[in-house]
């Protein structure tokens, strides 16, 4: 009988390089969560942005392993589903464009924005279209089948030990600004030019849109 813990090959150099390669480039690029983490390090800070980022990094991690282990061919069997998940969270980024918009601004009822939390971090990586596109991507390209799910869980940890710095960098670069933009003005410019950044990440979902709708 085959001993599972030593006949299972595990991610080879000619994949663990390119997978660390495409976890690093990914993670680091403009996106929703970096552009997100930016603004709340600069209204915030790094220290109370610190959950926001955890919920980010673990929670995309967790969802590579869950989407390696089978979930996304739930996706497959039922692509209405798919289609619905990606336009309500075009939708909820949209809403969150307007939010980091104002995050310099007092509410209607005195008070200042709160910086995400933990879980609705965690959480909004279900909704975020580049975490899907990267979590299909690792799955997909970079675990052999051979070995699958030992494989899949030495690959989620290599994206995940790669993405908590990555993410972690937007986050200080946005808190490092916080001495420079004193003015109310400047924040708000700062936020509005993030909140239009994250308004264009969206752009492959409108070009898909636009595809469905040409076609009918």
């Amino acid at each position: 009988m085959n001993d599972f813990s030593t006949h299972v090959p595990l991610l080879s150099g000619s994949l663990l390089a390119p997978l660390a390669l495409f976890a690093l480039v990914s993670s680091i690029t403009p996106g929703p969560n970096n552009v997100m983490l930016a603004a709340s390090g600069l209204n915030f800070g790094f220290r109370r942005t610190l959950p926001h980022l955890l919920g980010v990094s673990i929670g995309f991690t967790l969802m590579i392993l869950l989407v390696g282990a089978g979930l996304g061919t739930v996706f497959q069997n039922a692509p209405a589903l798919y289609v619905v998940l990606k336009y309500a969270g075009a939708a909820y980024l949209l809403y969150l464009a307007w939010k980091i918009a104002r995050a310099g601004e007092l509410s209607e009822d005195g008070r200042r924005a709160r910086p995400m939390t933990f879980l609705q971090a965690a959480a909004f990586q279900w909704v975020n279209p580049k975490a899907w596109v990267m979590a299909v991507g690792v799955a997909a390209a970079y675990i052999p089948a051979d070995g699958f799910y030992a494989n899949l869980l030495v690959g989620t940890l290599v994206c995940g030990v790669i993405n908590l710095p990555s993410v972690g960098m937007w986050v200080m670069f946005g808190s490092s600004l916080r001495g420079l933009l004193r003015q109310p003005a400047a924040v708000r410019l700062f936020n509005g030019g993030m909140a239009l950044l994250l308004v264009g990440s969206l752009y492959p979902v409108a070009a898909d849109l636009a595809r469905a709708l040409a076609g009918n």
